[in-house]
């Protein structure tokens, strides 16, 4: 499981026009899920992002966490980030998930999130979306469940 992690002001995501989640102050996560992810991957993330001290305090040091601040989060389902582009110049993307696994696991994401924070906006699986943000920082992290769970990733 990949996250792009994106510290931010605002950020929502439309679908056909209609705004259908949404954040302030806080993060939006992009999500891709993996053919051989799980549910440890997912908590593996959920419990490192929430976690993660990438806020800054009053001495403007990054040293507060999602939770510190009662910040909020957007999830953003994103199948191209598991995108394959040694070969050619078209990327496959064969290490993606099928739909119905990578839905479950998101939607497994999802509900930790809300387990911890208490806004997770979220995108609509499969849809087409347009999303807008509003960096803070800018900030930008991309994690992956393989290196927090050691997992051999050749």
């Amino acid at each position: 499981m990949i996250a792009v992690l994106q510290r931010v002001k605002r950020a929502s995501v439309d679908v056909e026009g209609e705004t259908v989640g949404k954040c302030t102050h806080g993060l939006c996560v992009l999500l891709g899920v993996a053919k051989e992810d799980t549910e440890e991957d997912a908590e593996a993330l959920v419990r490192k992002l929430v976690e993660l001290r990438i806020f800054c305090d009053e001495n403007d040091k990054m040293n507060l966490s999602l939770k510190d601040i009662d910040g909020e989060l957007l999830v953003v389902s994103n199948f191209t980030l598991l995108a394959a582009y040694r070969k050619g110049r078209r990327p496959d993307f064969f290490g993606a998930a099928a739909p119905n696994e990578a839905n479950r696991l998101y939607e497994y994401f999802c509900s930790l999130c809300e387990n911890e924070i208490s806004h997770v906006g979220r995108g609509i699986f499969g849809a087409e979306m347009e999303l807008t943000i509003v960096n803070d920082g800018p900030v930008t992290i991309v994690m992956d469940s393989n290196v927090l769970l050691k997992k051999n990733t050749q």
